[in-house]
C-alpha cells in the first residue's frame, strides 16, 4: 500500500467516470504496506461515498480476476470484508495509468496495534467464515509464495546474511520441504491477515481487507499466519489464551480435522519463514516508491526462532 504510481485530479476524474459513484470530492495516498499503490477516494453521489483505489504494480489481470471475484464472493456470503465496485460494464478491474486498477468500498474504522481475547475471537470467527465460504469459490490459484518461492528467495538472500542466519534459514527451508504439503484440508486462504489487514469500528470487527495475496493452500497455514501476528506476546512468543480463543471461534465455522493438530507447529513455522523471507528480500532488494515503508525482518527471525525452539510445546496450544 505504498505510493509507487502518482495520479492527479484530472486523471482520477476520468477514471471515475467509468463508475456510477458520483463526482470526485477528494483523494489521498496511503503509505502503509509495501506492494501496491493505494489511495483513499471520496465522492459525492447524494450521500458522500468512500472507496479505496488500488493500482496493482505486479499482479496480472488473470490474478486480479481471482482476487476481486473472491472478494465479491465472500462479501456476497456475508463474510465481513471489502466488496469491489463494478464499473459501468460490470468489470471489477480496468486499466489506469497503464496498470490494472480496482475500486473497493472502504470499510469503517481502522486497524489496531494491541489485541484482546475478544479481538482474537472475532478475527478467528471471520477467518472460519471465510474459509467455509471459500470452499464454494470456483476459481483456483496456487500460492505464489509457497515452498518453491521460499526456497528460491532463500537462495537470493543467503549472501546477504550472517552465518547464524544462513544456518537458521537453510534448516527451516529443509524442514518445510517435508512438512508443508500435508494431506490436510486445502482451500482459499487470505495468506496475509495481519492486524493492519482488518478494520475495527470501536471493538467490533468491520471487515477483512487486502486480499491480494489470496490463493489456494493449506487452510491451517492461513490460521498459523493469523495466530503468529494476533496472538504474539510481544517478545516473539505466543499467548496461549489468545491462541485457544481464536482457534475455538474459528472451529465453530470450519471444524478442524483431528490430524490438523499434528501439523500445527510446522504451519506456525511456515508462516514465520514466509514473512521473514519476504522482509529480507525487500530489505536487500528494495524497489523505488514515493512513499515506501519496508518492514523489519528481525521481527520474523525472532518469531521463527521461537517457533522452532517451542515446536513440541506449541502442539499443545490447541483446542
Amino acid at each position: 500500500m505504498s505510493v509507487y504510481t502518482t495520479i492527479d485530479t484530472d486523471e482520477l476524474e476520468g477514471f471515475l467516470s467509468n463508475y456510477a459513484v458520483g463526482a470526485l470530492r477528494d483523494f489521498a495516498g496511503i503509505s502503509d504496506g509495501i506492494e501496491n499503490t493505494n489511495y483513499f477516494v471520496n465522492t459525492r453521489n447524494g450521500d458522500d461515498k468512500r472507496f479505496v483505489l488500488t493500482l496493482f504494480e505486479h499482479h496480472t489481470l488473470e490474478q486480479l480476476q481471482y482476487y476481486l471475484g473472491l472478494m465479491h464472493h465472500l462479501a456476497d456470503h456475508k463474510v465481513p470484508s471489502a466488496d469491489p465496485v463494478a464499473d459501468n460494464n460490470g468489470n471489477y478491474v480496468r486499466m489506469f495509468k497503464q496498470k490494472p486498477a480496482a475500486l473497493v468500498h472502504r470499510l469503517n474504522g481502522g486497524s489496531i496495534r494491541e489485541t484482546s481475547i475478544s479481538h482474537c475471537e472475532q478475527i478467528g470467527a471471520a477467518m472460519g467464515k471465510m474459509h467455509s465460504a471459500g470452499l464454494s469459490y470456483e476459481a483456483h490459484q496456487p500460492n505464489p509464495r509457497g515452498p518453491a518461492w521460499c526456497a528460491a528467495t532463500a537462495e537470493a538472500v543467503y549472501s546477504k546474511l550472517a552465518d547464524e542466519d544462513v544456518a537458521l534459514l537453510q534448516a527451516e527451508v529443509d524442514f518445510q520441504k517435508s512438512n508443508r504439503d500435508a494431506g490436510i484440508p486445502r482451500g482459499v486462504v487470505h495468506a496475509d491477515l495481519f492486524r493492519d489487514n482488518a478494520l475495527w469500528d470501536g471493538d467490533m470487527l468491520s471487515g477483512i481487507i487486502d486480499f491480494y495475496y489470496a490463493c489456494d493452500d493449506v487452510l491451517l497455514y492461513d490460521v498459523a499466519v493469523l495466530v503468529n501476528d494476533w496472538c504474539n506476546t510481544g517478545d516473539a512468543g505466543l499467548d496461549q489464551d489468545k491462541v485457544v480463543a481464536l482457534l475455538q471461534a474459528y472451529n465453530s465455522y470450519r471444524p478442524f480435522q483431528q490430524q490438523e493438530q499434528q501439523y500445527w507447529p510446522a504451519m506456525l513455522r511456515a508462516g514465520a519463514l514466509r514473512f521473514w523471507l519476504s522482509r529480507l528480500y525487500d530489505k536487500h532488494f528494495p524497489r523505488p516508491g514515493e512513499l515506501v515503508h519496508t518492514k523489519n525482518p528481525d521481527e520474523f527471525r525472532a518469531i521463527l526462532k521461537d517457533r522452532v525452539a517451542n515446536n513440541e510445546a506449541y502442539q499443545d496450544y490447541w483446542i
